[in-house]
């Protein structure tokens, strides 16, 4: 895929870290993968397989050690990471939120960059409140006194209240019960739809994906071995890799329903 074909795409990305023994270990293979804008992408598979890695070198939080990451078709590592991390937020698995009222963390992002906070009385503030399932009244709330699907939705909304143009979700939905999950994913996709953000989130829900995903890219072992619409990869896996993972995925999800 070429640089201009896609919102975000990375071209032969490949990254490793320290093992045990203090030797560099790959745990990203020669990675080419992009999303369009409005697009939701799910990057599911087995635990170590490179999913959170990926995500991580998006917005360079992790540098990797061959291969280009572009956002617009400009290479990222000519874009400073403050600029960068508000165009590319990432949402971590666990809630993070500072110190004071939601208000305060839902500024945040303005703050760190020096630019005009949003207008809390303006439609737009509004509808994002509804669209992240956030009250108005919560605005002067202390934000670690949420709940965590609460504080949840409240790091999304500060992630997509300043310039972003890809949204990054690891685990989004890990900590909720399951109509949360739902509605977050319905959310995700209303995002997508509303304000042309492209979304690529990780997930071991592959229900989440889903409800809402465009397309899934399934990873193993550092690499990704099937990718294309949520239909074709969940339903109709062609490596047998990719076959043996949605069959054990689906007997633990049929265990769970027995329970």
């Amino acid at each position: 895929m070429k640089p201009s074909e896609a919102l975000l795409v990375t071209q032969s990305v490949t990254a490793s870290r320290p093992a045990e023994d203090s030797r560099p270990r790959t745990v990203l293979n020669e990675t080419t993968l992009g999303v369009d804008a409005g697009e939701l992408l799910a990057i599911v598979g087995p635990s170590g397989s490179g999913k959170s890695t990926f995500l991580r070198l998006l917005n360079r939080l992790l540098e990797p050690d061959s291969g280009t990451i572009f956002l617009e078709g400009q290479d990222v590592r000519t874009v400073e990471p403050p600029l960068l991390r508000a165009q590319l937020p990432l949402v971590a698995q666990k809630p993070y939120l500072f110190s004071g009222s939601v208000k305060d963390n839902l500024f945040a992002s303005s703050r760190l960059r020096r630019a005009q906070p949003p207008d809390i009385s303006g439609d737009s503030f509004k509808k994002l409140l509804a669209m992240c399932q956030l009250e108005t009244d919560w605005l002067g709330r202390d934000a670690r006194k949420l709940s965590i699907g609460q504080q949840q939705r409240v790091c999304l909304m500060r992630a997509i209240l300043g310039p972003c143009k890809v949204l990054l979700l690891d685990e989004p939905t890990s900590a909720l019960d399951r109509p949360t999950a739902d509605q977050l994913a319905l959310t995700f996709r209303q995002l997508c739809e509303d304000k042309s953000l492209a979304i690529i989130f990780v997930t071991h829900d592959l229900r989440v994906a889903e409800r809402c995903a465009d397309r899934v890219a399934l990873m193993q072992a550092g690499s990704v071995i099937e990718c294309g619409s949520t239909e074709e990869v969940l339903s109709n896996p062609k490596t047998e890799a990719a076959r043996n993972f949605l069959s054990l995925d689906t007997a633990e999800k049929q265990e769970q329903l027995n329970e």
